[in-house]
């Protein structure tokens, strides 16, 4: 793969390859999220979709996740109205906004396992739904600017 080819194209120059390699594998897109309608905060719960392998924070079913989960974001690059539900720290949402990828991101440093490391991942701090029925926050993150 290019070097440092974010740098040098739009999401919309992008292979398939190279929009694949973006995805850190910090799996928090495959968390259940919610939306305050007054003020906008979207929290993240600790409840992961069924697909999600939560020790990889890999899905299970990628090729067939948005006819087996109705509500999958699949992202291309002309859907960055979905960008804004992604984690603040997603290479996607990043380079939309014309900024660069995490120091722990993968692509910088050659090691898959460099999201886990820095702690960004959900790995370890989540459950299934297809294990359990209760919902409950975890996090809290502030989506707006």
């Amino acid at each position: 793969m290019a070097e440092e080819f974010w740098k040098r194209k739009s999401l919309g120059e992008m292979n398939r390859e190279e929009w694949d390699s973006l995805c850190d594998g910090c799996a928090l897109c495959c968390m259940h999220k919610v939306e305050d309608e007054d003020t906008g905060e979207v929290y993240y719960t600790n409840l992961a979709c069924r697909l999600l392998d939560t020790d990889a924070c890999r899905c299970t079913d990628y090729a067939n996740r948005a006819r087996r989960v109705s509500d999958c974001l699949v992202l291309t690059a002309d859907t960055k109205d979905a960008f804004e539900w992604l984690p603040m720290t997603c290479a996607y949402r990043l380079l939309s906004r014309g900024e660069d990828l995490p120091e722990w991101h993968p692509l910088i440093t050659g090691d898959p396992d460099s999201v886990h490391d820095a702690g960004i991942s959900v790995r370890g701090r989540v459950v299934s739904e297809r294990d359990t029925d209760e919902w409950t926050v975890l996090w809290t993150v502030h989506e707006q600017e």
